[in-house]
């Protein structure tokens, strides 16, 4: 449609009018420079029923979201991020463990990497989780139905507003939305109970709870945003590393120049850690590559206008819901010569040092940006640094990968594809063994 209608495109839906904004300049241009005027959300009817209208993603901008996102900030902030590395490092490892002993499993090892780590984060669990953990796939069982009501139009209720007041038309979403306060307010109150018997490790939740007043959470909106935690970090983390996974099998002669670097920095008597990162410009081109070339949100999420932008002649009228078309801009060919190929070697200056005037915007943009970015990015930097470090990663010839294997969702899931992981460091389990935190 871009190349039919122009770059920044739009129609309505309804009475909504809809702009897509398809190019790396005019995402600059409209999403980032006009990131105050597009802070709000249009209504998600079907989200808001299935969230009770308290999910931070979703929430319209105003006092509430300013309350949600300081909340946030407490933990996810680049200063607070650096305290999570540990038990990054720590899970990374066990990622690694995971895919010596099972490697056909490996989708669901970078599934138990993110639950690990969000759920020590979220909630201060000590004991090492599976993905197969009751509470795991209880949560992952919410995301997915998130991901299933997010993007515009999927329910009847968002292309018919009126049937939300039909009882029967939202009898499933409520529904849902009961199962998923009461997984969330469980956990809490699970928190809750530690801290009395003075048991509590150190989390999101026990902070919010000794600052609920502060932050004038009710106990509702405390367990939901305890809850969205989890939720944003879990899904997008793992696909991330499995989209570093896939990437790494289908372009053998570009990890073994990832590898080369690692080599020469880390070498192989060792694992490479957070220490090493400025060392290792093409660890962070190879995962960032992977964020544009396989981007975790398709199209974003939608923006809402609250005012009028105007933009090269034209008018963004206030309330229009605006998204920024994540792989579009990723694949714009004046910013990205030859999209579609592989190339880390694009995030890289003249001095072999990772660029910082451009962006692949996996993270959204403006005021809206994902405040969790900095764990995130720590999180891939990591298993992209480990993994490409402990093994050749290979295409099975048996079973060819479809690099274009993930759903349509709102965030994206990486369809099962095989690979092989053949060590290349000699004792590489009592490496990884020795190297625990």
């Amino acid at each position: 449609m871009a190349k039919t209608y122009g770059p920044v495109f739009s129609y309505k839906r309804g009475n909504q009018v809809v702009c897509i904004i398809n190019s790396y300049k005019d995402a600059v241009e409209i999403m980032q420079k006009h990131g105050a005027d597009l802070a709000g959300r249009p209504e998600h009817i079907a989200a808001d029923f299935l969230s009770g209208g308290m999910g931070a993603l979703l929430v319209d901008a105003g006092e509430r979201l300013r309350r949600l996102r300081r909340a946030l900030h407490s933990h996810l902030q680049p200063t607070a991020a650096v305290q999570h590395k540990p038990i990054q490092f720590k899970c990374a490892l066990d990622l690694i463990l995971d895919a010596l002993h099972d490697p056909e499993d490996h989708i669901n090892h970078t599934k138990r990497f993110a639950a690990s780590l969000i759920l020590t984060m979220t909630y201060g669990k000590t004991t090492p989780t599976k993905y197969s953990d009751p509470e795991a796939v209880e949560i992952n069982v919410h995301t997915t139905r998130l991901g299933k009501v997010v993007p515009a139009g999927q329910h009847i209720v968002d292309r018919y507003p009126l049937l939300r007041h039909v009882p029967f038309a939202t009898a499933t979403l409520r529904r849902w939305h009961e199962e998923e306060l009461a997984l969330y307010t469980r956990m809490i109150e699970g928190v809750r109970a530690q801290i009395s018997e003075h048991k509590a490790q150190p989390s999101f939740a026990t902070y919010l709870l000794e600052h609920q007043e502060e932050y004038g959470l009710s106990d509702d909106e405390l367990a939901y945003l305890t809850g969205s935690m989890f939720a944003a970090g879990s899904d997008s983390t793992a696909t991330a590393i499995s989209f570093v996974i896939l990437a790494a099998a289908s372009h053998p002669e570009i990890q073994a120049e990832v590898q080369a670097q690692l080599d020469s920095v880390v070498g192989k008597d060792r694992v490479p850690t957070f220490d090493d990162e400025k060392l290792l410009p093409l660890v962070v081109a190879f995962y960032l590559e992977t964020f544009r070339w396989r981007p975790i949100s398709l199209g974003g999420v939608a923006h809402r206008a609250t005012s009028d932008i105007v933009w090269n002649q034209y008018v963004i009228p206030v309330d229009a819901a605006v998204f920024g078309n994540h792989w579009a801009i990723g694949h714009d060919p004046d910013v990205f010569p030859d999209p579609d190929e592989f190339r880390p070697s694009r995030w890289l200056d003249t001095t072999g040092n990772v660029r910082e005037d451009i962006s692949s915007f996996t993270y959204g943009f403006g005021r809206r940006v994902c405040i969790g970015q900095h764990v995130a990015s720590n999180s891939v930097f990591i298993n992209t640094a480990l993994l490409l470090w402990a093994f050749d990663i290979r295409e099975d010839p048996a079973a060819p990968i479809d690099t274009m294997g993930f759903t349509d969702s709102g965030t994206v899931r990486v369809l099962p594809f095989r690979v092989k992981f053949s060590p290349r460091i000699e004792h590489l389990e009592d490496i990884i063994e020795a190297s625990r935190p």
